[in-house]
């Protein structure tokens, strides 16, 4: 799923009539994607924090979005878990033979563990996939830094592992990006399992303690959230939710999910005790 402004942008609501007699609509296919649009200076480095608290075969964890990539976990079929990291071409169009090689994000480095790919359907791109079985419960962070040469932007990802203590270097992807850094940052949940039976099953995570590292070395906590969603209209519509538990941002799709907090609510958490990692050393 290719995030774009358009992405954030509820889609009014409509429907057939429910008048005897009428059409019904077809039950929705998925649960509808919820996210997070932080309120953020451009930066060099974004970090952020995701605990997964109900998940189900299909779902998509994304924890550190920006313009041109993403970065989050997944629940695939039958329980296979990864961390995925991707980054976009520049070019428009869904078939990544048709960009000219010179447009293609490059992998500049990557873990020997990590698989790296092209990727197509959903505009074009550089995708990476590091086996993980992450655990419902447990909090795991994230951390993207951006280096500038020329028109070219290198995005490296890092996940930090728990059990080792340490930042693990994922891959490091470079794309023609008109020297932008880090910009538009977001989070969010998705469900591409999309078979209708998935619409009716929960997921819900905790996001928290993001950053932003600045120009100028400063860090900024991502503590003011905008609640959107998707306008799709094979997704489920009413059953989402977002706010605030303790010091971190909740959201919540699908099953018997109730709102509490109206679409395009700005949401403010406590600071709380959080601080910025120490960034790793570059590969």
């Amino acid at each position: 799923m290719r995030l774009t402004l358009a992405v954030f942008l509820t889609a009014a609501v409509a429907g057939p009539s429910l008048l005897s007699g009428a059409p019904q609509a077809a039950p929705p296919r998925a649960a509808r994607s919820v996210h997070l649009r932080y309120e953020a200076p451009e930066a060099t480095a974004f970090y952020s924090e995701v605990r997964v608290e109900q998940s189900v075969p299909g779902s998509y964890f994304e924890v550190c979005g920006f313009t041109g990539g993403y970065f989050g976990i997944q629940e695939q079929d039958k329980g296979r878990k990864v961390v995925i990291f991707s980054v976009w071409d520049p070019t428009e169009g869904d078939n990544p033979n048709a960009v000219p090689e010179d447009e293609r994000v490059e992998v500049l480095d990557k873990a020997d563990d990590v698989r790296a790919r092209r990727f197509g359907g959903e505009g074009t791109g550089g995708q990476s996939f590091f086996t993980y079985d992450w655990k419902v419960g447990e909090t795991y962070r994230f951390l993207v830094t951006a280096t500038v040469t020329g028109k070219k932007t290198a995005y490296a990802a890092y996940f930090y592992l728990p059990e080792k203590g340490a930042w693990k270097h994922l891959v490091t992807f470079r794309t023609l990006a008109g020297a932008r850094r880090l910009e538009r940052f977001y989070s969010f949940i998705e469900d591409f399992r999309r078979d209708t039976a998935s619409a009716r099953e929960v997921r819900r995570a905790l996001y928290g303690n993001g950053w932003v590292l600045d120009e100028a070395g400063q860090w900024h906590a991502l503590t003011r959230a905008q609640f959107t969603a998707s306008g799709a209209t094979w997704e489920a519509r009413d059953t989402i939710d977002a706010g605030v538990v303790g010091d971190r941002f909740y959201l919540q799709t699908g099953g018997d999910t109730a709102t509490h907090t109206p679409l395009l609510s700005v949401m403010e958490r406590p600071a709380g005790d959080g601080r910025p990692p120490e960034l790793p050393k570059e590969p």
